[in-house]
């Protein structure tokens, strides 16, 4: 690596896993569904398998992203960091959470964000580069489903993302 220069960061925005709609229940009180507790343990096993291992992870404070985020770490296993829980990122918006993004601190290098749609395809679509992987860019601007997530490259700092700044490198959705 050259001196001076930035170090390459990642970037893993990540929409929670199926959720269920049981009567009588708030929707930030939503439960993960059967195929959620199912898909979310996939996605941490990927993040795993290919050395996307957060150093830092931000997650709504909505019972089904607690829950999928509760997944992730437990493949990550000794690897994965205690989780930031934000309202913010349970009903904030794209601007709220690129701001969230831009006050990470700068000794953060891997940061997840665990959160909803439609705000997580929004956010991936505003930093994702023209240098993106056509095909991971194509499929991320058709769907987002479920437990799905963006990997994202960047090598300014978190402050200075705000749209077209970050290289999508990846659009997984572990099934």
């Amino acid at each position: 690596m050259v001196s001076g220069a930035h170090q390459l960061k990642r970037l893993v925005l990540m929409r929670h896993a199926k959720a269920d709609y049981p009567r009588g229940v708030a929707d930030h009180e939503r439960p993960l569904a059967a195929r959620g507790h199912r898909e979310a343990p996939l996605a941490g096993r990927w993040l795993l398998q290919h050395g996307v291992v957060p150093d830092f992870i931000l997650c709504s404070s909505a019972l089904r992203t607690r829950q999928t985020c509760t997944w992730v770490c437990q493949e990550l296993g000794d690897l994965a960091p205690t989780p930031k829980l934000e309202d913010d990122l349970y009903d904030g918006g794209a601007a709220r959470m690129l701001a969230m993004i831009n006050h990470v601190p700068e000794t953060v290098t891997s940061l997840l964000l665990i959160s909803h749609f439609p705000t997580v395809q929004d956010v991936a679509l505003r930093l994702a580069s023209r240098d993106s992987d056509q095909d991971a860019y194509l499929d991320l601007a058709e769907r987002f489903p479920t437990a799905a997530f963006a990997v994202l490259e960047h090598s300014s700092t978190w402050a200075e993302l705000d749209g077209q700044d970050a290289r999508l490198a990846d659009f997984v959705v572990p099934r």
